[in-house]
């Protein structure tokens, strides 16, 4: 009889243990479906038209992540410093103003892509570049301040960086 009792009380702590599987199901985290950033960016591969900022930045396509989608964000552009004549300490990173983005496959707008190649002329003009430059660019967050850090853009970055090769040709030359 005893025996039956601890036999008894053993299985009862042993059912209780284990609990409800159904409980224990929904404390697995949930991985998400796509790894990395929320938005991927690509230049779009046909012939550029040039531009006469001086400076044309293929067009950007891109696709988002359902789950990550934004209504806004910012196009940021890095260039190669060393390509600079002028021996004085430079900015090597351009911030665009926010641009609507819909959907989760799109281009960025013609007229952004055209005032993003004006305010690139501007800046490597003021440095006196000349000839091929190397320039990364990445979508961010539209909360993103127009003289933000580095380590301010990788916090807000939404995609990538998507490094191309561009000719500046400086249609005011100074230098």
């Amino acid at each position: 009889m005893r025996t039956g009792i601890i036999l008894a009380i053993g299985g009862l702590a042993f059912l209780a243990g284990c609990g409800n599987q159904g409980d224990k199901a929904a404390n697995v985290p949930v991985k998400p479906k796509v790894k990395g950033p929320a938005y991927h960016i690509a230049f779009d591969t046909k012939a550029t038209k040039p531009n006469s900022a001086g400076v044309t930045i293929p067009a950007i396509k891109y696709t988002a992540d359902p789950d990550g989608l934004e209504k806004r964000a910012v196009l940021v552009v890095r260039f190669d410093a060393s390509a600079a004549t002028k021996n004085e300490p430079m900015m090597n990173q351009m911030i665009m103003f926010p641009v609507d983005i819909a959907g989760t496959e799109g281009t960025l707008p013609a007229d952004y892509m055209d005032s993003a190649d004006k305010d690139l002329s501007r800046f490597l003009g003021t440095y006196c570049v000349k000839g091929k430059i190397k320039i990364s660019a990445a979508l961010a967050r539209s909360s993103l301040s127009r003289q933000a850090g580095e380590a301010d853009v990788d916090a807000k970055r939404l995609s990538d960086w998507l490094p191309v090769e561009v000719v500046f040709k400086n249609p005011h030359p100074k230098c």
